[in-house]
């Protein structure tokens, strides 16, 4: 699954991966979904930065491909609203 949502002149692309991570003593529970995110500067083909692989706090992968979708995208509205803070400063 893959999402584009523009954003104050920016693109934020949140793409999810599923994955089985094994831990000790982990269980079929440990299966989640990671948000890749990508910054893209509308019209731009360069990403402003390294695409980030983001999960739950505390480490944790999210239980859904929406709450990945979610998170990814709030992660890189974040991202975008320090980048122009930082700009206009």
């Amino acid at each position: 699954m893959k999402r584009t949502y523009p954003y104050h002149g920016f693109e934020v692309e949140v793409g999810v991966e599923a994955g089985f991570h094994w831990q000790k003593g982990a269980s079929m529970s440990s299966y989640g979904y990671i948000a890749i995110v990508r910054i893209v500067k509308t019209g731009a083909t360069l990403a402003h930065f390294t695409p980030l692989r983001l999960g739950e706090s505390g480490g944790h992968s999210f239980s859904t491909e929406g709450a990945a979708i979610m998170g990814g995208y709030s992660a890189g509205r974040r991202l975008v609203d320090d980048l122009l803070r930082a700009e206009s400063t």
